[in-house]
């Protein structure tokens, strides 16, 4: 009898110096244990006295309740909040910065597998799509070609790195379904990839550039606000993500969203000072450019490529954008991220 109160006491012990977060599930495994113990002394029941079945059958129901209760109340699970669960998905997708790295330079080289040119049929297609544009539209604004092509360019790469990356973001979370529901990854991981993926292609098409600089040197001249081109995509790339993990999550669970902005996209471009430049238009209808978000991204790469300084309206545009991006971000990655797989 003692040796079975000394057990049961024991795991009593062991159950509340592990589960000290749990005190009222400790406390009531306490009294279960005393409630056993004491009916065991005070009736003086043990397996040698035990004549009747009845005894038997109470004992051991009371004894297997007393086990089954220790059993569950070892299985508990912590409570985390989804806004910690978020903000360890993008320290953890910020810190496995080696594998999205290493899968968007995979995806590029998997493109143009097996071709003699490989990746840059990228830069081939983009010179050739820049230099047609640039001569016939100088022709139709009548610009000269020592404005207007470099203009072009420089407002064609930009426009390509924006556009790419909000049309691919649609598709951010959706398009690795497989990987997703089997290898346990941050989903801002996802967001990075395409962000990276589409900033390679742009570091190669900014060789479409160069025959520029050369031959329109006179207009065109690298200085020093040309390394402002730098901070520029690090903001850009900061947006890309804020804004493809906003995109990721509405378009994984409206997926009739992806079409809408897949053809919004090509209104846009015409709509944005890219083919044609904001001074065109009447100083009362200049300050609305200011509405167009787009506008002051391409200016935050635009302007350093043609050796210009952006305008301070633009940084602070760009600054609010991504200031108001991630607090939605934040918002709405805390309360649905859990149910982005359930969409998929």
């Amino acid at each position: 009898m003692e040796f079975m109160r000394g057990a049961i006491s024991l795991r009593a012990n062991r159950f509340v110096r592990h589960r000290d977060k749990n005190k009222k599930q400790a406390r009531l495994f306490s009294i279960t244990s005393s409630c056993y113990s004491h009916a065991l002394t005070s009736q003086h029941i043990n397996y040698k006295t035990m004549s009747t079945e009845a005894e038997l059958t109470a004992v051991s129901s009371l004894r297997n309740s007393t086990e089954n209760m220790a059993e569950q109340m070892d299985i508990i699970f912590p409570k985390v909040s989804q806004r910690q669960l978020a903000w360890e998905d993008i320290i953890d997708g910020c810190k496995k910065w080696r594998i999205w790295f290493m899968l968007a330079y995979q995806d590029i080289k998997l493109r143009y597998r097996r071709s003699i040119l490989g990746p840059f049929w990228i830069t081939l297609s983009m010179a050739i799509t820049v230099y047609s544009m640039g001569f016939l539209y100088s022709h139709l604004f009548h610009v000269e070609l020592s404005k207007y092509y470099p203009f072009v360019v420089a407002s064609m790469l930009s426009w390509s790195l924006i556009s790419t990356v909000v049309v691919e973001m649609t598709e951010g979370f959706s398009l690795y379904e497989s990987i997703i529901k089997q290898i346990k990854l941050p989903y801002s991981l996802y967001i990075h990839r395409i962000a990276t993926r589409n900033l390679i292609i742009f570091f190669h098409n900014m060789l479409v550039i160069v025959p520029i600089f050369i031959i329109f040197y006179a207009s065109v001249k690298i200085n020093f606000y040309t390394l402002l081109l730098i901070p520029g995509l690090a903001l850009i790339y900061v947006n890309a993500v804020i804004y493809g993990i906003i995109l990721s999550l509405v378009c994984a669970r409206f997926r009739d969203m992806a079409q809408i902005i897949k053809s919004l996209m090509q209104v846009i471009f015409f709509l944005t000072p890219v083919m044609w430049d904001v001074n065109v238009l009447p100083e009362s209808k200049r300050a609305l450019m200011i509405f167009n978000p787009f506008y002051s991204y391409i200016e935050m790469m635009r302007a350093p490529l043609l050796g210009k300084a952006p305008l301070l309206i633009n940084i602070e545009c760009v600054l609010l954008l991504t200031l108001v991006g991630a607090v939605i971000c934040l918002f709405m990655f805390k309360i649905y991220r859990s149910r982005i797989v359930y969409w998929l």
